[in-house]
């Protein structure tokens, strides 16, 4: 079992990262979580390589970022919510599947051959408002192959009580790596 985590948190101790560690802590299997700010990806440059050739033209840490996606069972991406949305640095990543979308759509070829399982997790306080991030990583999911979507484990008042003392979304992150596992 291999599972790809995509942490887009800027910060390494916070409530992204602490659901992160509860879930890998009860995952079974090889499990690669690529953090948005500290990893070696570059965002695509829509330079439409991948449009006519298979691959990416960007020569970074994504190629092995791309291996571990065609050969793992599940993928999940966690993040907190900044304006409603995924942050800025993990869009950047993603946008790296525009090479799947254009293997699809453009080349009729598919390179994610076995269906994977998916995940989402997201953080934040203030507003509660968590659906077009939710929106945005199912699509991302689909492009990466994922057709079973867990439902989204949210820490959503971290403003006042920190995700790791979050009895629902602990729970939530409990109920996922059960399902993962499977």
């Amino acid at each position: 079992m291999k599972t790809l985590i995509l942490n887009g948190s800027p910060r390494k101790n916070g409530n992204t990262m602490s659901l992160i560690r509860r879930l890998t802590d009860k995952l079974n299997g090889d499990i690669l979580v690529v953090d948005a700010y500290k990893g070696d990806v570059s965002p695509c440059i829509d330079c439409r390589y991948c449009k006519d050739h298979p691959g990416c033209a960007i020569d970074d840490g994504m190629q092995k970022v791309y291996r571990y996606i065609e050969s793992c069972d599940s993928i999940v991406i966690a993040s907190p919510i900044y304006f409603n949305e995924l942050t800025g640095r993990l869009l950047d990543v993603v946008s790296r599947a525009q090479m799947y979308f254009c293997a699809s759509h453009f080349r009729n070829e598919k390179l994610i051959v076995n269906s994977k399982k998916g995940a989402i997790i997201l953080t934040g306080g203030g507003m509660n408002k968590y659906k077009t991030a939710e929106e945005t990583a199912t699509l991302i999911l689909h492009t990466l192959g994922c057709n079973e979507i867990f439902d989204t484990v949210c820490s959503l008042a971290t403003d006042t009580i920190a995700a790791n003392d979050d009895a629902k979304a602990l729970a939530d992150t409990d109920r996922l790596a059960e399902y993962l596992n499977k």
